[in-house]
């Protein structure tokens, strides 16, 4: 209980008396699954499910010749639900037709639970699903390819390491191609969750626990809901979120608002990308590798010395956008990437607020984007990035600044960003 309300398995394990990494082997064990024993007691039947009263009147107007909408409409239910519970909880025999004490018995017979696994009872089924999670990788020519040699140890792999070579189907992939594959035979159906379950709960003996190593993912463990809800950037508080951006950012109406992102190429060197929203002006970061890199084995949660990390992406930003005027410098979007989690020193150093973007969501910064696709024009994906000193990227810039734009009504982003300084000037001058 305590880890399906989020707390970690040695917490949860603390809180219950026992030592953490009692807890933590009590969670591998069941494969992030809660145990039938501890589940909850039944509750009381929920209103999506059909009553014993309702069944009573089911059967009163069924028997008076009312059809299936005439008794949804007087039940208050969807003509689909009836239609459902005639056809599962009718009586089998004597031709009596539904009666509501039989169709009660039937449901509750279904709702009893634990039911045999579907993979336990159907060889049929469980070879189809085994095959194809852990099938063998065929060559054109028919040969099975093995791949690497990869011992079980019942725990994820890891980055940078071998993983098992099969089909490697997901389950949703398995059971709706069941539908293709057998359209004929109802017993030839499963839910992709019913999988999953029998990959991480043994206790349905169905599909061994090493298969959950041909997933995509190789997670050997179920992560609980809770838990993954509860992930996220540190650094990315609610405030701070594009959606809390003033409006004035979203219409263009005043310059100042910037969008930010990276560019990286070969050996993850990167360059970093402002444009402003307004006027399209973009200013290129020069981001070098930090001294160190490369000198031996990369020590692990050391600093990050390829050249993008926090540090070294909040000194350019603040080096670059520091010789602006202060109008214009009002807000930084960016996505949720860990180079950006020094944001708060920045807002302090430079007077920017950085607002992030929803994952995923990369529409939140199209001017960027299309900007970054027009650099790519002299950075192409692959690229060494290396050989661009901070001169070079300094003329790239000025060689976008200077192209007319269609949207600007074919002035230059310089020609606007001037015109932008210059009415606020006259504004400030005015207002004195």
């Amino acid at each position: 209980m305590a880890i399906a309300a989020g707390l970690p398995s040695e917490d949860a394990a603390v809180s219950v008396g026992v030592p953490p990494m009692v807890g933590a082997r009590w969670f591998r064990e069941a494969g992030g699954m809660p145990p039938s024993t501890l589940a909850r007691s039944p509750k009381p039947p929920s209103g999506r499910h059909l009553s014993f009263v309702e069944r009573e009147e089911i059967a009163l107007w069924r028997a008076q010749g009312h059809g299936v909408r005439e008794v949804a409409r007087r039940l208050g239910r969807t003509a689909s639900t009836i239609s459902r519970d005639l056809r599962r909880n009718a009586a089998t025999r004597g031709g009596l037709g539904y009666r509501a004490t039989t169709a009660q018995w039937h449901a509750e017979r279904a709702a009893r639970r634990p039911k045999p696994a579907k993979l336990a009872t159907n060889a049929a089924l469980r070879t189809y699903v085994q095959d194809r999670l852990a099938g063998a990788v065929v060559a054109p020519g028919g040969a099975s390819v093995p791949g690497p040699a990869v011992a079980w140890k019942g725990r994820r792999q890891g980055r940078r390491r071998h993983r098992r070579w099969a089909s490697a189907w997901s389950p949703q992939q398995i059971a709706r191609r069941l539908r293709l594959d057998f359209p004929g035979d109802e017993a030839m159906r499963i839910t992709h969750e019913a999988i999953y379950q029998s990959l991480y709960v043994q206790g349905r003996g169905a599909l061994r626990r090493e298969l959950t190593a041909r997933l995509r993912t190789g997670r050997a463990l179920r992560v609980p809901r809770v838990r993954s809800r509860g992930r996220g950037k540190s650094h990315v508080a609610p405030d701070a979120m594009i959606s809390q951006r003033p409006a004035e950012a979203s219409d263009r109406a005043v310059p100042g608002h910037w969008e930010g992102d990276l560019i990286l190429g070969l050996g993850s060197l990167a360059v970093g990308t402002l444009v402003e929203r307004t006027t399209r002006f973009t200013m290129l970061l020069h981001l070098p590798r930090v001294p160190g890199h490369g000198d031996g084995a990369r020590a692990k949660n050391g600093p990050a010395l390829a050249g993008h990390g926090a540090g070294a992406v909040h000194d350019a930003i603040t080096r670059t956008i520091g010789t602006l005027p202060e109008q214009l410098r009002r807000s930084l979007a960016w996505d949720q990437g860990a180079e950006m989690s020094e944001h708060a020193q920045l807002r302090i150093e430079t007077a920017v607020r950085v607002y992030f973007c929803d994952p995923h969501s990369p529409w939140q910064r199209g001017t960027n984007e299309n900007t970054n696709g027009l650099l790519r024009q002299y950075f192409p994906k692959g690229t060494d990035l290396s050989a661009h000193g901070a001169d070079d990227l300094a003329a790239l810039a000025a060689a976008l600044n200077s192209r007319p734009r269609k949207t600007l009504g074919w002035r230059t982003p310089a020609e606007a960003l001037d015109e932008a300084l210059r009415s606020a000037q006259t504004g400030v001058a005015t207002t004195s």
